[in-house]
C-alpha cells in the first residue's frame, strides 16, 4: 500500500497560531485561506466566502453548522438551475442538435458536481484526536470517523476536516450496519468507507442465468469491491475462488462480507487485475468501471476508468490466465456508447485485438431512479442503458 505524506492545516485564533492534522476523502489540498465563523454567520455570507475560495472553520452549535451547509446547498442549487436555463436558452437559438450535445452535456455534469463538491467543502469541522467534537449539540460520530480515516496518530493532537466528509463517514456507516439488500440472493451485501455500494445489482440476475463453463474448478473475480460477484460464484456452486482488488479498503470489506456469509472458498489477495500464483481460471468474472472518464477523488475510481484502462487491461491479459476452454464474463453497461465516450465498435475491436471472440451476451434493462428522471439532462442516454454479460472467449 503506498504511504500517503500527512498534510496539515494552520489557523489564528485567539492571538494564538493553531496546527492540526488536514484530512480530505476528495484529496482535496489544506485551505489556503481559512477564516473562523460561527452561528451568527448568515449564509449569503458564507456562500460567498466558499465561492471566493476561503474556507470556514465553523465555532459554535453542530446543528446549525448543519443548517448552514443546507443553506449553502440552496443557494449552488439556484445557481445551478439559471446555468442550466440559460443553457437550454442558448442551445434552442442555436439549434443545438441533442444527440450532438450529450457529450458536452456530460462533461458539463461533471464539472458542475465538481464544483459543487469543492464549495460544499469549504465548510470545516475541528475534531479531537478521538474524533469528538468540542461543538454544542455534536454527536458521537468517531466510530464512524475511525472506520472511515483510521485512528489519528498519537502526535495529532486535532484534525480538520469538512462536515461534507463528515458526513460521508456518517453515511458509509449507516450502509455498512444496515447492508444493501441483494433481493437475487436473498442477502445483503454491507459496503465500507471508500468501497462502492452495489446499490444497481440488476446484473446479479445476469450472473445467475448465465450457463457454467464445464468443469469450473476456478473462478477469478477481478476488482471484487464489497465481494458480491465472488459470493453469486459461490453459491453457483465455484469450489475455488480468487478475488483481486487494489484497494486495500475493499479487500478489508469484502473479508466481511465473505464472513458474514459463511464463505470458505474465496481467497483474496491484493493484485492490479490478475491473481499471481494461481491455477489457470476456469472462468474470470469482472464488472469494472463502466465511464471512461478521469476520476477526480478516490471515490470516483469504481464509476470511472480513465482511457478504458483497467478494461483493456483486463481484456489485453486474460488469455495468458485463462484455462484452454475457460470463458471471460464481462459486467458492462453500454451508458459510455449512449453518453458518445466510447463506441460500440472501438469496443468490439478490444476484443478482438485480445484474440477474444463473443459466445453469447445477456442483457437487462436499469431499474435505478435516474433512468426513469425525465428532468436530468442525459434522460435521453440513461434511459436506453442496456446492462451486459458478455461471455467471451478464445478465438477459435
Amino acid at each position: 500500500m503506498i504511504a500517503i505524506e500527512k498534510q496539515y492545516v494552520q489557523w489564528s485564533e485567539n492571538n494564538d497560531l493553531h496546527h492540526a492534522r488536514w484530512l480530505s476523502a476528495s484529496a482535496h489540498l489544506p485551505p489556503a485561506r481559512l477564516v473562523l465563523v460561527d452561528d451568527k454567520t448568515t449564509a449569503d455570507e458564507a456562500y460567498r466566502l466558499a465561492c471566493a475560495g476561503t474556507s470556514m472553520l465553523y465555532r459554535g452549535d453542530f446543528h446549525n453548522a448543519r443548517q448552514l451547509l443546507q443553506a449553502i446547498t440552496r443557494r449552488i442549487e439556484r445557481t445551478e438551475q439559471r446555468s442550466e436555463k440559460r443553457r437550454l436558452s442558448k442551445a434552442a437559438s442555436q439549434s443545438i442538435e441533442k444527440s450532438k450535445d450529450i457529450p458536452n452535456l456530460f462533461h458539463q455534469q461533471r464539472q458542475t458536481t465538481a464544483q459543487r463538491s469543492r464549495l460544499l467543502s469549504r465548510l470545516l469541522l475541528e475534531l479531537d484526536a478521538d474524533y469528538i467534537s468540542q461543538l454544542r449539540r455534536a454527536p458521537e460520530f468517531n466510530k464512524a470517523c475511525i472506520a472511515a480515516f483510521g485512528a489519528l496518530d498519537k502526535e495529532d493532537k486535532t484534525c480538520v476536516l469538512s462536515f461534507r466528509d463528515l458526513q460521508g463517514a456518517l453515511g458509509a456507516a449507516g450502509w455498512r450496519d444496515k447492508g444493501v439488500p441483494i433481493k437475487a440472493l436473498d442477502l445483503s451485501i454491507f459496503p465500507h468507507y471508500g468501497v462502492f455500494a452495489p446499490t444497481r445489482h440488476e446484473y446479479v440476475q445476469l450472473l445467475l442465468a448465465a450457463p457454467s463453463p464445464d468443469d469450473c474448478a476456478t473462478a477469478y473475480d477481478i476488482g471484487t469491491g464489497t465481494g458480491l460477484l465472488a459470493i453469486v460464484l459461490a453459491q453457483r456452486g465455484i469450489k475455488q475462488i480468487i478475488a483481486t482488488d487494489l484497494n486495500p479498503r475493499a479487500l478489508t470489506c469484502a473479508e466481511d462480507n465473505f464472513e458474514r456469509s459463511k464463505l470458505d472458498s474465496v481467497q483474496l489477495q491484493q493484485a492490479d487485475l490478475f491473481p499471481t500464483d494461481a491455477p489457470l481460471a476456469n472462468l474470470i468474472v469482472c464488472n469494472p468501471p463502466w465511464l471512461p472518464a478521469k476520476p477526480t477523488s478516490p471515490l470516483e475510481y469504481s464509476v470511472y476508468d480513465e482511457q478504458s484502462k483497467m478494461l483493456r487491461g483486463l481484456l489485453q491479459g486474460a488469455t495468458q490466465h485463462l484455462a484452454e476452454q475457460g470463458e471471460i464474463w464481462l459486467i458492462l453497461s453500454d451508458l459510455a456508447e449512449h453518453l458518445q465516450l466510447r463506441s460500440r465498435d472501438e469496443l468490439l475491436s478490444w476484443f478482438i485485438d485480445a484474440d477474444l471472440s463473443i459466445k453469447y451476451r445477456l442483457d437487462t434493462e436499469p431499474k435505478h431512479g435516474r433512468s426513469q428522471d425525465k428532468t436530468d439532462p442525459l434522460y435521453a442516454a440513461r434511459s436506453n442503458e442496456i446492462t451486459s454479460l458478455w461471455c467471451l472467449v478464445r478465438k477459435p
